[in-house]
Order: C-alpha cells, then sequence, then structure tokens
C-alpha cells in the first residue's frame, strides 16, 4: 500500500516526457507519474489510509 490510494487503488502510471532536439521533441525520457495521496479518516471506520484527492473530493459530497 505504499503509493497506491486505499479507496479507488489508483496508482502510478509510465509517461514520456518530450525532449526537445534540433527542432523536434523526442520522447527520451521515461518519469513516472504519481497519484496525489492524502492521509485521511474514513467516516464509517475510523482508520487512518492515503486516499488520492479525488476520492477525498467525492467523500466530502456524499451525504
Amino acid at each position: 500500500m505504499a503509493k497506491q490510494c486505499a479507496i479507488c487503488e489508483k496508482k502510478g502510471i509510465m509517461s514520456w516526457r518530450l525532449k526537445k532536439l534540433r527542432g523536434k521533441y523526442n520522447p527520451t525520457i521515461k518519469t513516472r507519474k504519481q497519484p496525489n495521496l492524502q492521509w485521511v479518516r474514513l467516516i464509517d471506520s475510523g482508520k487512518k489510509v492515503r486516499a488520492c484527492a479525488k476520492c477525498i473530493k467525492a467523500m466530502g459530497k456524499v451525504k
């Protein structure tokens, strides 16, 4: 559960970073994009988990 959302299980993805070389873009450098994880306390169980910002926003809208 290191870099993964506990609610929706979103995790990092690999992406290409474009680098300009002689007037053209070359997809030369691979980088890993990580989700925006925050510590949050769950309403129903009271446990602290790491959740992505999208899930935290959705939890605030539930009535």
